[in-house]
């Protein structure tokens, strides 16, 4: 496990356990009271097995001192999260509860209820009951309520329960982690590109953030005036000569740099990689005289805008953007930075969203060309098979050459299969691998004037995927779209072939959604056609229904998707707003508003 790089402690889950506050004769509330806390001290449990912070921790998960029958004792519980840095809450019970007596009244905190589903004490009817007090007084809270009806004194959290549990936990957890820290930019907008156009209220409404602004000059003032770690950049230029591998060079002779001017490239590339970490979180061993630059920006996330006033006089950013996005460097295995390529901040956004719910690196590509598989035949002689096939094509995820190195594929699980893994899992074995199916190729010099360069991979592994993007709708406001899927390992002569048509310096990555048979998700081809902007993010795992959660606790809706109906997870009011899951969707978000809206 590594250092928490942020100011500010990880978000902490409460469980509060409720109870039926009678006494009396029959002894109501002293009968309950082990099973309830039985309850609150099983999802504490799965909580902590199974919800891990961004740098490995278990998530920190504390249970009211005492159960919580009426309002006093509610009181008292909020007292002791306050100190405790609460910001999310489960409420549990097996019983009858009283409703606005008990619940969480706290407007800032995350809220979820968990009802146990037994006949002998009517758990569900107190869910019910608090469900309506949360939406009567525009408190939005999941519900989770068991299918299978369980006996009195069971304590095992049912694989449904379990599964809601999580997804809430997951969710809760990333959309905490965000609240009070940076996006930086590093320059501003770039050749025009909508994402790329910052949005301060997006982030201080919809994600709690502050945005941060640095001009690009000042990673050169701090070359030039040597503001680094000097040890750091003797230890990491040592590591990259030793472990980045030199592609070939597409330039022309006459528009090659010469060795010493790439030598010279890689200095510069390192420092500025250098540079960067220390914008984001500080640096307690730069030189002295430098007390500002210690401090940094507290950011989570950040982009960098290049293109093209940067590019084409400095060395581009592919390296320090690939190597920070990846999850391991000289330091070995270490938590993944987010730093979008030409500041796309909007796929910044996606690309911490992910990373926050899956602890694994990120993707960050071009939705570039749509392949049929009658174009596919056409140009290679090969037939589309397996998940290709059944996708009716494939999409070509493919950017300059800043996409994480993690996704090439090559780390393995225990049975051999392509993974992306969380850093805290990778090995030596893994770093080496995605290494050495890796090429750093010499930028192309018609596109990066000044140099640079590009990481150069294929994906060459079947991996489960999903493939998201938030954008931005005037009068609408944010809105996420997603597409689940596989990366497609295609034989190396029809990936040369079709690689070749495009950027052949750059990381390839082929990607098949999962059809549905119905709206944008008929074939490929319709999910790039609706797709609402030129970037993606891709994630490792089937995410989709974890994405669906978070948006809807950050009120944002989701246009496009292809999850089971049964595993979308939402407030329990949003059930109040219409029949159509996505219509409530849409019309609980705009009465809910952003969640930190002033």
């Amino acid at each position: 496990m590594k250092r928490n790089r942020y100011i500010g402690e990880y978000p902490v889950v409460g469980i509060r356990p409720v109870i039926d506050a009678r006494r009396g004769v029959l002894k109501v509330r002293e009968s309950l009271e082990e099973q309830t806390m039985t309850m609150a001290r099983k999802a504490a449990e799965l909580f902590r097995e199974n919800l891990r912070y961004a740098n490995g921790e278990p998530v920190k998960v504390v249970i009211s001192d005492t159960t919580i029958g009426r309002a006093g004792e509610a009181a008292l519980c909020d007292a002791q999260f306050k100190k405790e840095g609460v910001s999310i809450t489960l409420t549990v019970t097996p019983c009858w509860c009283y409703g606005s007596e008990t619940m969480d009244m706290d407007p800032s905190t995350i809220k979820a209820v968990w009802g146990f589903n037994g006949t002998e004490r009517p758990g569900a009817v107190y869910l019910a009951a608090v469900l309506a007090c949360h939406a009567q007084k525009g408190l939005p809270a999941f519900g989770i309520y068991g299918r299978e009806v369980q006996d009195k004194d069971e304590t095992s959290i049912p694989d449904d329960v379990k599964e809601k549990l999580l997804r809430f936990g997951r969710a809760a957890v990333a959309v905490s982690s965000m609240r009070g820290k940076s996006y930086l930019q590093i320059g501003s907008m770039c050749m025009g590109i909508a994402g790329s156009l910052i949005n301060a209220d997006f982030f201080e409404d919809y994600l709690g953030m502050r945005v941060e602004s640095v001009d690009e000059v000042e990673i050169i003032r701090r070359i030039t005036e040597e503001i680094y770690n000097k040890e750091e950049y003797e230890k990491a230029i040592q590591w990259v000569r030793e472990n980045c591998v030199e592609g070939f060079d597409k330039n022309p002779a006459d528009n090659q740099k010469s060795r010493e001017e790439k030598d010279e490239e890689w200095e510069f590339l390192v420092k500025m990689m250098i540079i960067i970490k220390d914008l984001y979180h500080g640096n307690p061993n730069l030189p002295a005289g430098c007390e500002e630059e210690k401090a940094g920006h507290n950011a989570i996330a950040g982009g960098f805008q290049g293109q093209r006033q940067w590019t084409d006089f400095y060395p581009n950013c592919d390296f320090p953007e690939a190597m920070l996005n990846s999850s391991f460097d000289w330091e070995g295995a270490r938590e993944p930075y987010i730093l979008a390529t030409e500041n796309d901040t909007l796929n910044g956004v996606c690309m911490l969203f992910g990373k926050l719910l899956t602890n694994t690196a990120q993707l960050f590509a071009d939705v570039r060309t749509y392949w049929s598989p009658e174009s596919v035949y056409r140009v290679s002689g090969f037939q589309l098979e397996g998940k290709a096939k059944e996708a009716e094509g494939i999409i070509h995820l493919i950017n300059s050459g800043a996409g994480c190195l993690d996704a090439c594929g090559e780390a393995k699980d225990e049975k051999g299969n392509g993974v992306i893994k969380p850093f805290w899992e990778m090995s030596d074995e893994d770093i080496q691998a995605c290494l050495k199916a890796t090429t750093w190729n010499a930028a192309d010099r018609g596109y990066f004037r000044g140099g640079g360069f590009s990481s150069r991979f294929v994906t060459r592994a079947e991996m489960p995927a999903t493939m998201f993007r938030l954008n931005i709708v005037k009068g609408l406001g944010p809105v996420l779209q997603l597409a689940e899927g596989y990366t497609i390992n295609l034989p190396d002569e029809v990936t040369d072939i079709l690689w070749k048509r495009t950027d052949y310096t750059w990381p390839c990555t082929w990607f098949a959604p999962r059809l549905t048979g119905s709206g944008v998700f008929k074939s490929a081809y319709d999910v790039m056609n609706n797709w609402g902007a030129n970037h993606a993010v891709v994630s490792y795992g089937h995410i989709g229904a974890d994405l669906i959660t978070l948006c809807s606790m950050l009120r944002i809706p989701v246009c496009m998707q292809n999850v089971d109906e049964d595993k979308m997870f939402r407030p329990a009011s949003w059930n109040a707003f219409g029949m159509d899951k996505e219509g409530q969707d849409y019309r609980a978000c705009l009465t809910y508003g952003p969640l930190y809206k002033k």
